[in-house]
Parts: structure tokens; C-alpha cells; sequence
């Protein structure tokens, strides 16, 4: 299977979109880990419909116009992966949640560290917000754009839903 990709600006710093058939596969970090996300083949498309329907969703919420993505997304991962990143889409906009909160939403409450570990594969980053997990204490963690970016994040979402 091959994959489409664009890269963009974002105030992140650049970003790769990744799109598998006609749907969003991946946002890619400038500077992740290499293997953190693994897929096939992929073809620079800068045209993919997915692709350009991800950039403009994403302009409009770094501009904070938008607090929810409308896009079909393709997550490949385990079962409980999946699970997790289900359960990070159920996080609304401007709101946190701990690795135990998410744990005890999907059924495995001893999970947590595990649910940290999915986390952090998470294929589909701002999307599928992870950075919207937060330590027990309420102490921003590890995040595979780096925690400069997961705290732009989160203010961005906390100064747009404080207004």
C-alpha cells in the first residue's frame, strides 16, 4: 500500500500529512523518532484531497477557528491502540485528561502505563489529540512533537475557549 504525503508549516514547526486511500494516516513531526509510526511507501502528493482537506482543518484551528477535525482517519496499530486513540478523540477541545482517566475509559484501569505507550505511537497527532494527555499531577509529558509544542497546544485551546 502506498502513501500520499504533504508537508506544511504549521506553528509547530513543519509537518508531514500522510494520507492512505482517502484517508488521514498520519501527522508527522519535523523532528520525530524514527519508527514511532510505521508505514509503507510513501509519494509526495501535494494535490491528495485528504491531504489539502487536513491542511485547511488545520490552518482553521491554529487559528482557532475550529475545535473539531471532520476528516476520515485510517489508525493502524493493535487493538488497544486503537482503543486508546478512540478514546482520545472523545477529549473536547480546551480539556485534559490523565493516562489513568483514558485507562479507566477503555475498561483498563491497571493499564496506564500501556496507555501511556500507545500514546505516544499515536499516528495521528493534533487530530487525534494527544496532547490533550497530561500527567496525574496535571504535568505536561513526554510528546513526540516535544513539549514546547504539546504546551503551544494546549494554550491555544485554553486562551480560544477562555475568551
Amino acid at each position: 500500500m502506498s502513501y500520499a504525503y504533504k508537508t506544511i508549516a504549521s506553528p509547530v514547526g513543519r509537518l508531514t500529512l500522510v494520507a492512505k486511500d482517502a484517508s488521514l494516516a498520519a501527522i508527522l513531526w519535523e523532528n520525530d523518532r524514527p519508527g514511532r509510526v510505521r508505514l509503507g511507501p510513501m509519494q509526495e502528493n501535494t494535490q491528495h484531497p485528504i491531504l489539502l482537506k487536513t491542511e485547511q482543518q488545520l490552518a482553521e484551528y491554529f487559528a482557532g477557528r475550529r475545535e473539531r477535525f471532520e476528516l476520515p482517519l485510517d489508525f493502524v496499530g493493535t487493538e488497544f491502540q486503537k482503543q486508546v486513540w478512540a478514546a482520545l478523540l472523545t477529549i473536547p477541545y480546551g480539556q485534559t485528561r490523565s493516562y489513568r482517566d483514558i485507562a479507566t475509559q477503555i475498561g483498563r484501569p491497571k493499564a496506564v502505563r500501556a496507555v501511556g505507550a500507545a500514546n505516544g505511537r499515536n499516528p495521528i497527532s493534533i487530530v487525534a489529540p494527544c496532547h490533550r494527555v497530561v500527567g496525574a499531577s496535571g504535568a505536561l509529558t513526554g510528546f513526540a512533537g516535544g513539549l514546547p509544542a504539546k504546551e503551544l497546544l494546549l494554550g491555544l485551546e485554553h486562551s480560544a475557549t477562555a475568551a
